[in-house]
């Protein structure tokens, strides 16, 4: 039987869940996920595990932090003027927004703490910082 390698088109059904059993992502419900292995499309501890498996294979995988989404940096942490903000806006903590940098990219952002003055706002991918656990079977090898 065939098994997944490096180039190859592959498709997988998986459930991302957290250490504490929350899940943050699943293809349950959807189409099977699409991607090339060892393009770098998904993250890289995910994408070692996909190959050698063989259609219909399942397994759990652990993904440490530094293979997923590295580490919560600090730096992405800025505190903006709240009067910056347009009234409109909505700022509870764990709001997800768009902010335009000043060379003119569009950058995810989530509100982390509000105070009369400013807004923190924390650019870190929503998943940094955290061990991820995958179920993946795998559906298709093109």
């Amino acid at each position: 039987m065939a098994e997944a390698k490096t180039g190859d088109t592959v498709r997988i059904h998986y459930t991302g869940t957290l250490r504490d059993g929350t899940t943050f992502d699943t293809s349950d419900g959807r189409d099977p996920l699409e991607f090339t292995v060892g393009s770098g499309q998904i993250i890289p501890g995910l994408d070692k595990a996909i190959e050698g498996m063989a259609v219909g294979d399942k397994q759990t995988v652990e993904v440490p932090f530094a293979e997923a989404y590295g580490e919560s940096r600090p730096e992405a942490l800025q505190a903006v003027p709240r009067q910056e903000i347009p009234a409109e806006i909505p700022l509870d903590p764990g709001t997800q927004l768009q902010v335009q940098t000043p060379d003119g990219q569009t950058l995810p952002v989530t509100v982390v703490e509000v105070t009369e003055s400013e807004v923190t706002l924390d650019a870190n991918h929503p998943l940094a910082g955290k061990d991820l656990i995958f179920d993946v079977e795998l559906v298709e090898i093109a």
